[in-house]
């Protein structure tokens, strides 16, 4: 009787402890696998400063793109402040946190490559795979390093990043303006009478000739530059051809499918990403996915032309 009421405590106590975990601590939730781990004290000190430890601290899931001590120090070079300022800059604060997050686990087998990937912030970035290695464009258009992935929290999931992420600044006619290349392409929009719908909501996409593609095209047209800029009706309608109404990123164009622009009339893509419009002509897409806070830039060699 004694050695059955033993092994009946004893197989009582196992199942108690299982029930329990075993005894072991918990598994450690995003803020504290952060705070146990030295490379990310700024970030840490970040989070604390725009009162986001407890979102991050609960239930989520959450995927959370932590930028090291290091990123920390060249975003304050870069910004030309000292931590204490940027700590003490709460809206700027919370914003750039919160685009380091996004509102669902996602390990990198299933980071959508080449996909805008809205944050809780609300900007995207994009995520693309060079020379092997995961690269994040920001809404600046500047190139970020994954250099670790899929570090386990009970809430969700961290990845390592080599510099702090900052969302878009620009709209895309500002973002036009900032780009000698451009300079026509402006000019024309401003003739055009675009530039409010152009810097509004949107989302746009944009196939923006260079000024090359526009030199090219006066001596196409045997017109001058001030008679294309006077010609408002002609300037709108080819301006237009040149927009479509949704962000589309490089790796969403539909290729060989007629797109529909905002002019009304439609052009094509190639799988050697050059476009051929309603005349026949073919224009070259050059860089991709220039990012604004309002949409996308691609830049192209000719302009293109509705008929």
């Amino acid at each position: 009787m004694i050695t059955w009421i033993k092994r009946l405590f004893a197989v009582s106590m196992v199942s108690l402890v299982a029930a329990c975990g075993g005894g072991s601590d918990p598994e450690p939730n995003i803020v504290e696998v952060a705070q146990a781990d030295p490379r990310f004290s700024i970030l840490v000190e970040a989070v604390v400063a725009a009162d986001l430890q407890g979102t991050l601290s609960g239930a989520g899931p959450f995927t959370v793109f932590a930028p090291t001590n290091d990123a920390f120090a060249a975003l304050l070079g870069e910004l030309g402040v000292s931590k204490a300022q940027l700590l003490a800059n709460k809206p700027l604060l919370t914003a750039v946190l919160t685009y380091h997050v996004l509102p669902a686990k996602v390990e990198q087998a299933s980071v959508p490559v080449g996909k805008p990937i809205t944050t809780v912030q609300g900007g995207i970035f994009k995520v693309e795979s060079v020379n092997g290695a995961l690269t994040i464009t920001d809404g600046r258009n500047r190139a970020t390093r994954i250099s670790a992935t899929n570090v386990k929290a009970t809430n969700g999931v961290i990845h390592v990043v080599d510099r702090v992420l900052l969302p878009a600044n620009k709209d895309i006619v500002q973002t036009a303006m900032a780009t000698a290349d451009f300079s026509i392409l402006v000019e024309a929009v401003t003739a055009a009478g675009l530039g409010n719908t152009l810097s509004g909501t949107g989302p746009f996409t944009v196939f923006a000739p260079t000024n090359a593609a526009f030199a090219a095209l006066l001596t196409e047209l045997g017109v001058s530059k001030a008679q294309l800029l006077a010609d408002r009706a002609l300037l709108t309608k080819v301006l237009t051809y040149h927009v479509l109404p949704a962000r589309v990123l490089k790796a969403d164009v539909p290729v060989g499918a007629a797109i529909t622009t905002v002019q009304g009339q439609t052009f094509s893509v190639d799988s050697s990403l050059s476009i051929t419009d309603a005349n026949g002509r073919r224009a070259k897409i050059g860089a991709t996915d220039v990012l604004a806070t309002n949409g996308v830039i691609h830049v192209i060699d000719r302009v293109i032309l509705p008929k």
